[in-house]
């Protein structure tokens, strides 16, 4: 992909700083991790093609997994920090900072330095080699566990379709029908949502096992099912493990029948009600912290 503003010469995430906490900062100093990375690449003009991007052996979104190097040095700077609920927000230093790419890559090399210092101090080793702004390698660790992600993605067609009426149960869903394959009509289920003692909303809901960007054709026609279903569903969720073009959000956002759930909400979905998962409390190192004590 070609972009002027990108510069190619160091590690590609150096590039998504500076705009990182643009994106915060506008958005009132905090944001959830998917608002900075379509942020991010709202700003850097990123097409799907390369936000679908995926590494060889972990089958990560490379973007996704870059914006989280950004955020890694940005936390180590004392810029950013994490909530217990995953939302990233600003400090006081990064409310009133303004980086450029120059600013990015002092800080990166920097925080490098300090990294080479420790390991070599922890290894008590001569002969540690010193690591570069060039050589940073962002290819994700392989991880021995798989992501909720990962294994919704390996369920069976039918399964997922079951699992999905599940989840709908969790959040108040009522009478959940999973359709026939042979005669869906576009659709995997149906569901009722009792807004109040008076109301209640009829829903269509289709479920899409995928892995990488869902095409657009896939979300048109079940807005097309929708348009076309002679008993007037009130809505449509069109639920998929996989990611969703801009274009279809934008569909969403003129279609008030219709909502979307993608790979990235769906596993919030799942943490928020515990259906499969269970919670966990995990400390990172403040190596912000350790610094004073690892100084030659």
């Amino acid at each position: 992909m070609a972009n002027s503003k990108i510069n190619t010469t160091h590690a590609k995430f150096i590039n998504w700083i500076p705009p990182f906490i643009e994106v915060i900062q506008e958005k009132g100093g905090s944001a959830t991790p998917k608002e900075v990375r379509d942020g991010i690449a709202e700003k850097m003009g990123l097409d799907d093609d390369f936000l679908a991007e995926r590494h060889e052996k972990s089958n990560q979104l490379r973007f996704d997994n870059q914006v989280y190097w950004a955020k890694q040095y940005l936390a180590w700077e004392k810029l950013v920090e994490t909530s217990k609920r995953g939302v990233w927000s600003l400090t006081d230093e990064g409310r009133e900072c303004s980086l450029n790419y120059e600013d990015a890559l002092s800080m990166v090399r920097k925080w490098i330095e300090f990294h080479r210092i420790a390991r070599k101090t922890r290894e008590n080793k001569d002969d540690t080699d010193s690591l570069t702004v060039d050589a940073i390698d962002i290819e994700p660790e392989e991880k021995k566990d798989l992501s909720l992600l990962e294994i919704l993605k390996q369920t069976t067609p039918t399964g997922f379709e079951h699992l999905c009426g599940r989840l709908l149960r969790e959040y108040d869903f009522e009478d959940i029908k999973i359709t026939q394959a042979s005669r869906d009509g576009g659709i995997d289920g149906t569901a009722t949502l009792k807004l109040n003692p008076f109301l209640s909303m009829s829903v269509f809901f289709q479920c899409k096992r995928y892995d990488g960007s869902v095409p657009i054709s896939h979300v048109r026609e079940f807005m097309g099912v929708l348009a076309s279903d002679q008993n007037g569903a009130d809505r449509g969720i069109f639920i998929t493990t996989g990611s969703l073009p801009k274009a279809a959000f934008d569909l969403e956002r003129k279609n008030t029948k219709l909502e979307l759930i993608d790979g990235e909400k769906l596993v919030e979905m799942f943490e928020k009600a515990e259906i499969g998962v269970k919670p966990r409390t995990v400390y990172d190192p403040d190596m912000a912290f350790f610094a004073q004590y690892m100084n030659p």
